[in-house]
């Protein structure tokens, strides 16, 4: 008899105050978890920001305060390393760098956007005569490291008098060249459904009104996300504009902040700093108005039915 009714007792169920106990106590272990991981997360942001914050401030600093000054905020704020970076270097105004940071980023996404979603259609909806063995020979240059084409390619361009101009950096954008954002294009246009294509022809639609009336609407994510990658690899590019313009005037930002580092005098860190926040400026607008398109375009998911 007493082994039955404590085998009763053991299984009824626990009082209201030890529930409450254990739904407190489970609260307070979950509030623990949230409070560590916003502590660390918000360790990680201060480690991550830091460099931004220091460039940031360091442009209000007089340029000997930069290097033997370790403080983040300066001891005397100017506002000269602006005055002096708006001047610009090398009698180039910093406009005349900036213009030509914009151009070269404007051409560059235009060429991606429009050689990239033209082959991409063709790879993934047209059916022509070794598409998969040209689909995996582009692939593979994806494999095909950039320096071992630098001399070949500098060569080319130098013989065909293309030097100190943009042309060696936007050709390769306006002839689909850049792999990566041809197969991002591809996987996305593979997700959308081929009855919208075939609806199109019915309707009397060939490849071209097809590509432009019905998949190019439907490829927005995967354009914006190619067009926000194309424009940030662009504007901070600083090998290709290195290699192929040698006139000041054409000179992109990249460039320009190297202008102001100079190992046989005097370097102006605080015009560079000041220069560098003017620069970084014009990125951070255009991701953040266009990050809302990134995980689209990145998941390259298509329409679910």
């Amino acid at each position: 008899m007493t082994t039955v009714t404590e085998s009763v007792a053991t299984s009824r169920p626990p009082a209201d105050g030890e529930a409450d106990r254990r739904r407190s106590a489970a609260a307070t272990r979950r509030r623990v978890k949230e409070l560590v991981f916003h502590v660390a997360a918000v360790a990680a942001s201060v480690v991550i920001l830091y460099p931004a914050a220091w460039m940031l401030m360091s442009a209000f600093k007089p340029s000997h305060d930069i290097v033997g000054n370790t403080s983040l905020l300066p001891d005397a704020w100017t506002i000269d390393n602006f005055v002096k970076a708006f001047s610009g270097i090398g009698g180039v105004p910093f406009m005349s760098f900036f213009w030509n940071s914009v151009l070269l980023a404007v051409l560059s996404v235009l060429g991606v956007v429009l050689s990239a979603s033209v082959s991409a259609y063709a790879f993934a909806r047209v059916r022509f005569p070794g598409r998969g063995a040209l689909f995996a020979i582009m692939i593979g240059t994806l494999l095909l490291p950039f320096h071992v084409v630098i001399i070949p390619q500098y060569i080319l361009f130098n013989q065909l008098g293309l030097v100190n101009t943009y042309v060696p950096l936007l050709a390769g954008k306006f002839l689909a060249a850049d792999a990566f954002f041809v197969f991002l294009m591809v996987q996305f246009i593979r997700g959308i459904p081929r009855e919208l294509d075939e609806a199109a022809r019915i309707d009397g639609c060939g490849h071209v009104r097809t590509f432009t009336s019905v998949i190019l609407p439907l490829m927005r994510p995967a354009l914006v996300t190619s067009s926000i990658f194309t424009f940030i690899w662009t504007w901070n590019d600083f090998l290709g504009p290195l290699l192929y313009l040698g006139r000041p005037e054409l000179y992109t930002l990249p460039i320009a902040l190297r202008q102001y580092v100079d190992q046989t005098s005097v370097s102006d860190y605080g015009a560079q700093m000041a220069m560098a926040v003017l620069a970084l400026l014009p990125v951070l607008i255009f991701f953040v108005i266009f990050q809302r398109y990134i995980i689209d375009g990145v998941a390259t998911q298509g329409l679910k039915g």
